[in-house]
């Protein structure tokens, strides 16, 4: 098995600090983001941010809007998409979609029909937590969505922090998450339809923050050779999900499997238990990792924070 680094002992670079300018994973209110997309492209680019994608839960309709304005600040973009998976009968896994063609028809037609019920279970979590004792739940967090189709398991973490019935970091374990109290499964994209959807849109396919699944060893090896067999070919190293050792482990994962490690904030607000700001990334743990952004035409040189 191959030996990874620690990240802070990365190759060519010995500063303690060192971040790189990408960020391919991270979210605006088109999905479940609390910032506009200007507002998270105005935050990625005084971080130093060079290189960015937004990837919104299910919907590329921010995209062109994004495309548009980092044009403007003089960011580089790369469309983007998370597409919500079940797995497995009731695993839920995200699929990061980079470098996607946010007009392909069969792309935005699948989304549109993914998203379209999402308000259902937003009102089945808010029954499940009015039985809890927390009334007023689906009017609370349609208070932090744009739109019903966009409604999501976030916002209703920010109402249930916002009203002091959880911390931001234990919102989820408490209340939302698989086998509590307010969870409500539903039915996603398959595996095999998400990838396809991303690659015949141009896009590369990415198993997002693989660690956050809390899955064993043997199902998460069993997901990435479903995921490889369906032609998916990156999975997510860094990640504001993953501790350093999580890093290292998957690093050591995408090595032996012949994966494109990827980088991303999975920014969706300013929160104090994240440690990676929008727009930047830590480096990858070593140069033996094959780091995406190489495919996307980006070289080293390039990536040196002004």
């Amino acid at each position: 098995m191959t030996e990874i680094k620690n990240i802070d002992n990365v190759s060519n670079n010995s500063q303690k600090n060192f971040m790189l300018p990408v960020d391919f994973h991270c979210h605006s209110t088109y999905s479940d983001g609390s910032y506009s997309i200007e507002e998270v492209l105005n935050m990625a680019k005084a971080n130093g941010g060079k290189y960015i994608a937004i990837t919104d839960h299910d919907t590329v309709n921010g995209v062109a809007k994004a495309r548009e304005y980092a044009k403007s600040i003089g960011l580089n973009f790369f469309g983007g998409v998370e597409i919500s998976v079940t797995w497995e009968k009731n695993n839920l896994v995200h699929i990061v979609g980079l470098n996607i063609d946010e007009n392909n028809k069969i792309l935005v037609d699948n989304l549109n029909n993914l998203r379209s019920n999402r308000f259902k279970r937003g009102e089945k979590i808010a029954e499940k937590l009015e039985k809890a004792g927390i009334p007023n739940a689906l009017e609370g967090a349609m208070k932090y969505c744009n739109s019903t189709e966009a409604l999501s398991r976030t916002h209703f973490m920010r109402f249930l922090v916002d009203s002091g019935y959880a911390k931001a970091s234990n919102a989820f374990d408490k209340y939302l998450a698989p086998g509590k109290v307010a969870y409500v499964p539903q039915t996603w994209a398959s595996l095999e339809d998400a990838i396809k959807w991303i690659t015949d849109s141009g896009g590369i396919a990415i198993i997002a923050h693989p660690s956050r699944y809390k899955f064993t060893r043997t199902k998460l090896l069993r997901l990435i050779d479903d995921f490889k067999q369906c032609g998916g070919r990156g999975i997510e190293v860094i990640s504001s999900s993953h501790s350093k050792e999580d890093a290292n482990n998957i690093a050591i994962i995408a090595n032996n499997h012949d994966l494109l490690c990827s980088m991303g904030s999975d920014f969706h607000t300013i929160e104090t238990f994240r440690t990676i700001k929008v727009g930047i990334n830590h480096p990858l743990p070593n140069e033996q990792c094959k780091p995406i952004y190489t495919e996307l035409g980006i070289k080293h040189e390039d990536l040196v924070i002004s």
